[in-house]
């Protein structure tokens, strides 16, 4: 545990410090006159230990800046990850207060730079460092488990070795002699004496009450299927579905602190993707890279092939009003690097001249300005884009639907394999958090165990609900049309009061004419109150391209004066991505319909919102 963490120069200005207990006899104070002052080790760039009374003292310096990391703790502890602690928190800082600190040293500056907002980043940075530390720790010591004596060549030469050997060997002779023995061909006659004399001593043996040879048992060929495996591997009954539904199973559906929260009115939410961080691990913080400041030219390179969003502007922080022509080289660098986050042509476009009309006209005189008015833009932009034209309350849009004594009904289209019934059954848990009785309507009548898997959903979305009928499903097997199924579970829906019914569709590409002409019939027919298309995050701009032709198979075979639309977007495995969140921007500018929700895992909790903060975050992250 640190006791204090200080940055300073070398001329003895505190530019940032940290305490995390109280420290006495003034540690750094004896650093900076045995080394700094005195210079006994001041040629040393890297690393370097002092020790001072009951503390130890670790530091590393930026000798283009002239300035020094400190980090003090008490001498009695081992604290293994401080020599990469002060390493990327060097790069951080620097990479962050470049420009500050070589104003700082200018004999113009009147106004002391303001350090004090980077004690969040240097939380974060100890909380990766140290994360990691134990990572490499626990997978050192799982894979580093010591053979036992018995098991290597040294046992074999010992006397107990060679006896063990030796039996061995006399073993596998044996075996070998009884193999060669027992196929030895007989003949006709032969077989007939001994299987006379073998059926007389079964006899003799039974009547004189002693044991007799075993009787031969039914040969199992490999592949053949017994009553008794069948019936093992029959889960389908009420005993096991029981057994299936204990508490520990139950447990494994949710991870409770992946939960959302209840507003005020009791509603109950899931949380944003920014506040995901229930591995405990730091995926939500990146480290800079370990070359970030071994040189100057590359990280300039890096910075203007995407590297890193605010080094474009680098070259703009000299006083001068910026202009269009000003501009023009860092927002062509500025589109690369969003193409770089998957975001398409059009939308990166379309931010880039966002941002330039907001920095138009502005005097700028540092790094920190034009971090400002790079993610005031960015923001005005990206709010521009993400905020929904049609309503995302759809808590609201159910009680709506509620007072005209109807089912509120969802249909989930999309491509094979992107999770449409794992997203369903999501959204359903969602809604039965919220009170609501839930009808699943299994339109997929094509894909062999889709019926069944649903089957497995409800079953446990019972178990995880107070009152057990708050879902149930309605289905008709296969091969049926899926619109008239979808119209029956809706009228089954109103009949028996469901607040809801979600309709799973069979995945079909986006190519495929004949299924989707299907779709564009199940739309037709049922015109269902909300059609969220379920696509991958992982796939960048291809999601794009399933949306735009679902879009225009609904209109194009709907055969209606109006028809339907895609209504929103649930974009899911969104934990694999890191932060290119390009997709997402894509999908929403092109269609104008929001994201409701981005799935995040595999439990029936991991289900998120976005907003424009973190999209931000991700898109300037370097």
């Amino acid at each position: 545990m640190l006791d204090q963490f200080t940055i300073a120069t070398k001329g003895g200005i505190v530019l940032w410090s940290k305490a995390y207990a109280p420290i006495t006899h003034r540690p750094v104070d004896s650093l900076v006159q045995d080394v700094l002052i005195q210079s006994t080790r001041l040629d040393s760039s890297s690393s370097s230990k002092y020790h001072a009374g009951t503390y130890s003292l670790q530091w590393t310096f930026a000798n283009e800046l002239n300035v020094i990391f400190i980090a003090v703790y008490q001498k009695i502890l081992q604290l293994p990850y401080l020599e990469d602690l002060l390493h990327h928190v060097k790069k951080h800082f620097v990479t962050r207060f470049e420009q500050e600190i070589k104003l700082l040293v200018d004999s113009e500056c009147t106004v002391f730079p303001d350090f004090s907002d980077f004690e969040q980043e240097f939380e974060q940075v100890w909380r990766a460092v140290e994360d990691r530390e134990t990572k490499e720790r626990i997978s050192g010591r799982q894979g580093g488990v010591p053979r036992k004596f018995e098991d290597t060549k040294k046992f074999q030469t010992t006397a107990k070795g060679a006896k063990l050997e030796l039996e061995e060997l006399a073993q596998s002779s044996e075996m070998d002699l009884g193999r060669k023995t027992g196929g030895k061909m007989r003949s006709w006659n032969e077989r007939g004496i001994a299987a006379s004399d073998d059926s007389k001593g079964v006899t003799a043996a039974s009547k004189k009450g002693k044991k007799g040879k075993k009787a031969k048992e039914n040969r199992v060929w490999d592949g053949q299927v017994t009553k008794e495996s069948m019936k093992a591997l029959d889960f389908s009954s009420e005993k096991d579905s029981e057994h299936e539904g204990g508490s520990h199973a139950i447990a494994s559906l949710v991870d409770e602190r992946a939960r959302g929260e209840r507003t005020a009115d009791g509603i109950y939410e899931v949380a944003d993707v920014a506040e995901r961080s229930v591995s405990g691990d730091s995926d939500s913080f990146v480290l800079l890279g370990d070359s970030a400041l071994d040189n100057k030219e590359d990280s300039n390179d890096r910075a203007a092939s995407g590297g890193g969003i605010f080094g474009i502007f680098k070259s703009l922080t000299s006083g001068r009003v910026l202009t269009a022509d000003v501009l023009a080289e860092p927002m062509a660098r500025m589109r690369e690097h969003l193409a770089n986050k998957n975001v398409a042509a059009d939308v990166a476009e379309e931010i880039c001249q966002t941002v330039a009309r907001g920095m138009i006209g502005v005097r700028v005189g540092g790094l920190q300005n034009i971090r400002r008015l790079v993610e005031q833009s960015m923001e005005t932009a990206l709010t521009r884009i993400l905020t929904p034209v049609s309503s995302t309350d759809i808590i609201r849009d159910i009680e709506q639907a509620q007072l005209q004594h109807r089912p509120y009904t969802m249909a989930f289209v999309g491509v094979n394999g992107v999770g449409k019934s794992t997203n369903l059954s999501k959204v359903c848990y969602w809604l039965v958090q919220n009170n609501k009785r839930v009808l699943i309507a299994a339109c997929d009548t094509f894909r062999s165990g889709a019926v069944e898997q649903l089957r497995v959903h409800v079953r446990n979305l019972r178990a995880l609900s107070e009152s057990n009928q708050n879902v149930e499903i309605f289905e008709r097997g296969y091969g049926k049309d899926s619109a008239t199924i979808a119209k029956d579970a809706i009228a089954f829906g109103a009949a028996n009061s469901f607040d809801v019914v979600l309709i799973d569709t069979a995945g079909r590409m986006q190519d495929n004419e004949p299924l989707m002409r299907a779709l564009a019939k199940l739309v037709s027919v049922n015109s269902p109150d909300k059609i969220l298309f379920v696509g991958e995050a992982l796939v960048g701009n291809e999601a794009v391209d399933q949306l735009e032709k679902f879009n225009q198979a609904l209109r194009d075979f709907s055969g209606q004066s109006k028809p339907r639309h895609i209504d929103g977007i649930i974009l899911t495995k969104f934990d694999t991505i890191d932060d290119r969140v390009g997709a997402a921007l894509s999908m929403t500018y092109t269609t104008g319909q929001p994201i409701i929700f981005v799935g995040t895992g595999q439990t029936y909790t991991d289900l998120r919102k976005m907003n424009v903060s973190q999209v931000i975050r991700a898109l300037l992250r370097v």
